[in-house]
């Protein structure tokens, strides 16, 4: 680790705090700016069973896909949060980063992994891993999302399709952290107004804040998430978000190199019977993705409608003439043949 003291610092609200969170009461952190591996923790560098982590983490970008570059990367810990800067650390310290985020001991708490795995996977070679989606704002949040839909299913809520939540609308419900993140729009502001936003060196105050606070409290909801899931609930969000890292990360080899799928526990198999998830990519004849989605997405959203699975198209990031689908097995058969017959020419 390095010995410059930190000059910023943050509160980061821990799980054991009771009631809602109250920030000022909350644990003042340092947040290190990471250009060098050695300044990250040795067990976020060398994960081990016997010491396994729980982090905050997302990534910041330009455009971020398979093509858009990443600029920065947020781990946040109990007792610091780090921003690990890929512009001046440049691809070796990426690498260093590469045991813990395809490691099963560490868990990855995020907000819509789709594009950070598809960035990390094509500009890194990394393969994202054992990842809690809790969902959040269209850039970074997914995975957040899927936990957010467990629980509201597990509830007794109705599921209804493309429901996603915000992470300025997650953090606001009282279930979870109940506060106002109102800054998060100043930051989208500006990067509508300069899609380069993230690439400006030294790191301003803005940026620093901004980064800060779209890690710092995801353990704190994960911890309030994961108090609420049943186990057949926390066996469907593993495998859902590792369903999701694949996603865009399309390759010849249907991801057999990519570590497997988390099995049904032993117990579940007996009392429930939960079925198996899938992910099914479709490909779309030139000309034909305008039937599958409808005019103004009419015809997707029908089919949403019909089955109980993810349909996620790529839009204008890509892959552009692939539709994804996510979800139990029968569901993701009805959803295909759904989708081929949009394509049929009649």
């Amino acid at each position: 680790m390095a010995d410059d003291p930190p000059s910023h610092r943050t509160h980061v609200p821990l799980p054991s705090d009771p009631g809602g969170i109250v920030l000022d009461d909350a644990p003042l952190v340092p947040i290190h700016i990471v250009t060098e591996a050695s300044q990250l923790p040795v067990e976020f560098l060398e994960p081990s069973p016997e010491r396994k982590l729980v982090i905050g983490f997302d990534c910041e970008g330009v455009d971020l896909c398979r093509d858009g570059a990443l600029c920065i990367m947020q781990l946040a810990f109990p007792d610091a949060i780090y921003l690990v800067d890929a512009i001046e650390g440049g691809d070796m310290l990426i690498e260093a980063c590469k045991p813990a985020l395809e490691s099963s001991y560490v868990t990855k708490v995020i907000h819509d992994c789709k594009r950070d795995s598809e960035a990390l996977y094509f500009q890194f070679g990394i393969k994202l891993h054992n990842v809690m989606d809790t969902q959040v704002d269209v850039i970074f949040d997914m995975l957040l999302q899927i936990a957010y839909s467990l629980i509201e299913e597990q509830e007794g809520r109705p599921r209804v399709p493309d429901d996603y939540i915000s992470f300025v609308a997650l953090l606001a419900d009282p279930r979870y952290c109940g506060i106002s993140y109102l800054e998060k729009e100043e930051v989208r502001v500006l990067l509508r107004q300069d899609p380069q936003f993230w690439t400006y060196r030294p790191l301003s105050e803005l940026m620093i804040r901004a980064a800060t606070d779209d890690v710092r409290f995801l353990l704190y909801i994960y911890h309030k998430m994961t108090e609420k899931l049943n186990g057949s609930s926390l066996w469907s969000l593993a495998v859902r978000g590792a369903l999701y890292c694949r996603c865009f990360c399309v390759n010849d080899n249907d991801f057999a190199d990519w570590p497997p799928l988390p099995p049904i526990p032993a117990d579940l198999s007996l009392e429930s019977n939960p079925e198996e998830e899938i992910l099914s990519v479709l490909d779309v004849p030139p000309g034909k993705m305008g039937r599958v989605i409808g005019r103004k997405g009419a015809s997707i959203l029908s089919i949403k409608e019909s089955c109980n699975a993810e349909i996620l198209i790529g839009g204008s990031k890509g892959p552009p003439n692939k539709v994804f689908v996510i979800g139990p097995v029968k569901q993701v058969r009805k959803a295909e043949a759904m989708i081929r017959g949009r394509m049929l020419d009649l």
